[in-house]
């Protein structure tokens, strides 16, 4: 029995001993001092050489997390992640600093490196290089950059970096503005007019002062006007031609939907078939809806022929 104990034990010992042998070269890493790691990074920083420098900073992060340099480093990858065209990587290092550095004195530094990585993802080389309608694309990069730009200079007004981030912000307001009414007129094409007018109500209230304003307030009305809401659409109409007096104003006829469309659930046989469709939003399906039986009694009666000739899989 304490002859097989004492195997046991030469067993181990010789297992421990051949992980540290072979595994040894992976922990043999050389000893970089923290002030030549930090250097080496800077140095990288400073010739563009922006993967290199990832590297430096990550390595001297988890070599000297509480090192003399520890928040320096911290700043400085957030810096690197974004020039090295990694959003998301630059996006959560901003966050972890600012989560574990709320007091710091460069801490605006961090809100404006994450505002200008979502702002450059926005416009992306698709846009840069392609003939491409930023007005179509889904801007949740623009709101993330806003976010951002919009936290700086509540908090830090007197940054350094606060004229520049309120001047982005007024390009991404308006960019904003564009989707939405662009939003808009994509549901007022199909005949979704209580989302339409939320879209333009959300553009007149949040995003005022915009060149798509008019456009929106020319949504509200036409949407207003179609769903049988005359004093809301008077009260639009008022507020556009009071305001712009000058803009064309058009109408909409209500949408009839063909038999093709629906078929293809609105692949084919629509007005805009190349219109990519725009993800809808709990306000789109808010404000003047019907209620629940009266809307289904009048679906009801306007249901086309073949709806019972499908047994109801053509709506």
């Amino acid at each position: 029995m304490r002859l097989g104990r004492v195997f046991s034990v030469i067993a181990v010992c010789f297992f421990v001993s051949a992980c540290s042998w072979f595994g040894g070269d992976e922990k043999r890493l050389p000893d970089i001092p923290e002030q030549q790691l930090y250097d080496e990074a800077i140095t990288a920083l400073e010739q563009q050489e922006y993967e290199t420098a990832v590297e430096k900073l990550q390595m001297l992060e988890a070599r000297y997390p509480f090192g003399r340099y520890s928040e320096q480093a911290q700043l400085e990858l957030i810096f690197a992640y974004h020039k090295n065209f990694e959003p998301e990587a630059a996006r959560a290092a901003a966050d972890r600093f600012i989560r574990l550095h709320p007091s710091h004195e460069n801490i605006d530094y961090a809100y404006y490196l994450k505002g200008l990585t979502a702002f450059e993802q926005d416009q992306s080389m698709f846009q840069r290089f392609l003939p491409i309608d930023i007005d179509q694309r889904d801007p949740g990069a623009a709101r993330s950059s806003f976010e951002s730009f919009s936290t700086l200079i509540n908090r830090y007004p007197d940054s350094s970096y606060a004229p520049d981030a309120q001047k982005r912000m007024l390009f991404l307001k308006n960019r904003l503005a564009s989707y939405e009414v662009h939003v808009a007129n994509y549901y007022m094409k199909r005949g979704a007019y209580i989302a339409a007018a939320n879209r333009g109500r959300y553009v007149v209230e949040n995003l005022k002062e915009t060149p798509a304003t008019p456009d929106a307030l020319a949504v509200m009305y036409q949407a207003y006007e179609l769903l049988g809401e005359q004093q809301l659409a008077q009260s639009a109409r008022d507020v556009l031609l009071a305001n712009y007096p000058n803009y064309p104003l058009k109408s909409y006829k209500v949408k009839n939907t063909s038999l093709l469309e629906t078929a293809t659930f609105g692949l084919f046989g629509s007005e805009s078939e190349t219109d990519d469709p725009p993800r809808p939003t709990v306000e789109d399906k808010q404000g003047l809806e019907k209620p629940e039986n009266e809307a289904q009694k009048e679906q009801e009666t306007k249901r086309p022929w073949y709806h019972k000739a499908t047994f109801g899989i053509f709506e």
